[in-house]
């Protein structure tokens, strides 16, 4: 039996997590976790490591930047993809640097697009 990837989700749009969860959890591939709070996500992150996380910039209860920077704070090596609907060079950059692997933008172009970066990073 094939090992699925665990991703965890985090983004304060619940239609968002839905979407992702359902699609990404259909294939069989992966076992999804999602948070709409990124503070309760972070407490999760101190005790579980994840293949990789999607995580949204643009959010009420902390900004995903600052997110990012706990995440990478807590593990170096961990794998995070930036999702945004308000891409702004300045904060593409500013993730890459904090670590982020890749980014995608929102509304999705296409959910099979997105699971195409999710498993290029999976693999990278």
């Amino acid at each position: 039996m094939q090992t699925k990837h665990s991703i965890l989700i985090i983004d304060d749009e619940t239609e968002i997590l839905t979407m992702l969860n359902r699609f990404l959890a259909r294939s069989g591939k992966y076992d999804v976790t999602t948070y709409s709070n990124p503070i309760l996500a972070l407490d999760t992150l101190k005790n579980r490591t994840y293949d990789i996380v999607l995580l949204d910039i643009m959010m009420p209860q902390m900004n995903g930047l600052d997110v990012l920077e706990k995440i990478m704070q807590n593990d170096s090596n961990q794998k995070v993809m930036m999702m945004t609907a308000f891409s702004t060079l300045d904060k593409v950059l500013k993730a890459h640097k904090q670590g982020a692997t890749n980014y995608v933008m929102k509304p999705f172009e296409s959910l099979q697009i997105l699971e195409k970066k999710v498993l290029e990073i999976l693999q990278s």
